[in-house]
């Protein structure tokens, strides 16, 4: 037996892993811009900072989409994640105020079809491409002995510039200030290991089934891209105090994340409408509203701090995508 069979008998082909990298280099070139240096494929990605900067501050983050990969298994749809990875990462650098500059990306896997990691890379170049920042680098491992045939995970590092007087930390939070909601698209990308339970395990639901009042089916509504705020929040972000985006923890978990010392934040339950994916996850799993808004986002993906008083709505990017999250007020702790 060649080298090369033994390692596809172990788990790993060579082959493929080739045929992978020549499409995903294909990709990876859609997303250079003038900033871009070196060379595609090369063992480190180069970016230049923009020009002009002063005192520029890099502003790294990593984050995955969870189990929500099981859902795009299941569907058999793999570029949206992706999409989902790069959005998700993009909000959590807009938090500091900071533009996205650079993208990594890391899938893991056994055994997973050439054309499934191309279509996640596809998604991961599309993110990219929309916020004009260049996929410098990643990594696709085959790992036969961590996953299972068919299995992958997906990961991401943003690597993102502010200029240091203008980054946002919730210092600047007062009491008084305004919150203003913008609205998430669904799940985003938290809480799928409660809601495939629900929906797949109790329910016993199928991905092509219908999910009641969202219209849609349930993979669809599962698998509603991640929001980018980047293009609503900037124009308008040097009149904000403060930034949160809201994934694991919910609201009130997220919102603690930027509150300075003596304040805290006043959120009426009742100046938005819970969507209708994350009622049925409450009703057909029992679950009480209190771990609803630790686990869900239940229909804010973004929450801006802004002074007050004033019309929140005239500091609203885009309003459409906006829940006026009246009440919502800064006050002493």
């Amino acid at each position: 037996m060649k080298s090369a069979d033994q390692y596809r008998a172990a788990g790993v082909d060579l082959d493929a892993a080739e045929a992978a990298k020549r499409k995903i280099a294909d990709l990876v070139a859609t997303t250079r811009t003038s900033d871009s240096r070196g060379r595609v494929g090369a063992f480190g990605g180069m970016v230049r900072l923009p020009a002009g900067m002063e005192h520029p501050v890099l502003v790294l983050s990593t984050d995955g989409v969870g189990t929500k990969v099981l859902v795009a298994r299941a569907v058999g749809r793999y570029d949206t994640i992706g999409e989902d990875l790069v959005n998700h990462c993009v909000n959590d650098i807009l938090v500091h105020g900071a533009r996205p500059l650079a993208f990594l990306d890391y899938i893991a896997g056994a055994s997973l079809p050439v054309e499934a990691i191309a279509s996640l890379v596809e998604g991961v170049a599309r993110g990219c491409r929309a916020h004009a920042m260049p996929l410098v680098g990643g990594e696709t491992a085959q790992m036969a002995d961590l996953y299972r045939a068919g299995e992958f995970d997906l990961a991401g590092t943003i690597l993102g510039v502010v200029e240091e007087g203008q980054a946002l930390h919730g210092d600047a939070i007062e009491p008084g200030d305004v919150l203003l909601g913008y609205a998430s698209s669904g799940l985003h990308t938290n809480g799928y290991t409660l809601a495939r339970r629900i929906l797949f395990d109790e329910q016993g639901l199928g991905p092509a089934d219908p999910l009641g009042e969202t219209g849609h089916t349930v993979g669809d509504a599962l698998l509603a891209v991640h929001l980018s705020y980047h293009d609503a929040v900037m124009p308008v972000i040097s009149r904000l105090h403060g930034i949160a985006h809201i994934t694991g923890g919910g609201i009130e978990g997220n919102l603690a994340r930027i509150l300075p010392p003596g304040c805290e934040a006043l959120i009426d339950p009742a100046s938005w409408e819970i969507p209708a994916l994350f009622r049925i996850l409450q009703a057909s799993g029992r679950v009480a509203i209190e771990e609803m808004r630790q686990v869900f986002n239940l229909g804010v993906g973004l929450i801006v701090v802004l002074p007050g008083p004033g019309d929140p709505g005239s500091c609203c990017g885009n309003p459409r995508r906006c829940r006026n999250l009246d009440h919502g007020r800064g006050a002493p702790g």
